[in-house]
């Protein structure tokens, strides 16, 4: 059985903000000749790791909206330079955009059972290109269109 996990998407300001991450940290590893793999790392290694490794994707909280999600690849058992054991969420870095839905703030990251997570929006193209549009607009202009349910 399917389990995915959630997370805030701390510092990032829209989608367009996180594909740029993205992006950079892509060049970062060719130039260092290393595989191009995102991951998150983070204290607390998953109990229900089975579940997760089962399909199980990333899915990010950004600005209080669930936005977009990355299919996990593996977790893996990493230590930093003290020696302080984390786990390394390790995630395809393709961006999929999902059903926006609004996520109150939380610590750390949580469980999301696969009936309660939001599906991928249909036409990725469109949703990115509209997603990317949302970060040019004055957050209050954006919130106004929602509202009016124009965007």
């Amino acid at each position: 059985m399917t389990v995915h996990l959630i997370k805030l998407c701390v510092g990032v300001s829209d989608v367009g903000h996180l594909v740029q991450e993205h992006e950079r940290l892509a060049k970062k590893a060719q130039r260092r000749n290393k595989p191009v793999e995102d991951s998150h790392w983070t204290r607390m290694f998953p109990k229900r790791a089975e579940e997760v490794l089962d399909g199980g994707s990333l899915y990010w909280v950004i600005k209080g909206i669930i936005r977009v999600r990355h299919r996990i690849l593996r977790l893996d058992e990493v230590a930093d330079a003290d020696g302080q054991a984390y786990c390394a969420i390790v995630y395809d870095p393709k961006v999929i955009l999902v059903e926006p839905r609004p996520r109150r703030a939380f610590q750390g990251w949580r469980y999301l059972e696969a009936e309660d997570a939001p599906p991928d929006l249909r036409n990725q193209r469109q949703a990115m290109n509209s997603a990317l549009a949302e970060g040019e607009m004055p957050p209050k202009m954006l919130a106004e269109l929602r509202e009016l349910g124009l965007f």
